[in-house]
């Protein structure tokens, strides 16, 4: 699997083939606003989580605010075993810049 540009992500969402999405942020930039329907790992504790809930065909998108966070917890997923992990190209950068939902958390 390679990049994933927004609209393509915008249209899995709405889709029905599961999808797992990791922003990989901090928990206070995660709760700024995220992807809708992501989860939030930050990258540092990617190789220490045990469970995702998917298999590893699954697929996997994972985003950070720019790039260098989610390429190398990309790495990690996929040295862990999972074979269908992308990055959201643009990142959360882009997402915003294309006017995509944002949710947020208090």
């Amino acid at each position: 699997m390679t990049d994933l540009d927004p609209p393509d992500l915008l249209e899995r969402i709405a889709g029905t083939t599961p999808l797992l999405i990791i922003d990989v942020r901090s928990h206070a930039e995660f709760a700024a606003g995220h992807i809708p329907g992501a989860i939030n790992i930050p990258f540092w504790a990617i190789p220490w989580t045990d469970e995702l809930g998917v298999a590893a065909d699954d697929s996997i998108v994972v985003y950070c605010g720019h790039g260098p966070r989610a390429q190398l917890a990309r790495a990690v997923l996929r040295a862990r075993g999972f074979t269908r992990v992308a990055c959201l190209a643009g990142h959360m950068a882009k997402w915003r810049e294309s006017g995509y939902p944002v949710e947020r958390r208090e």
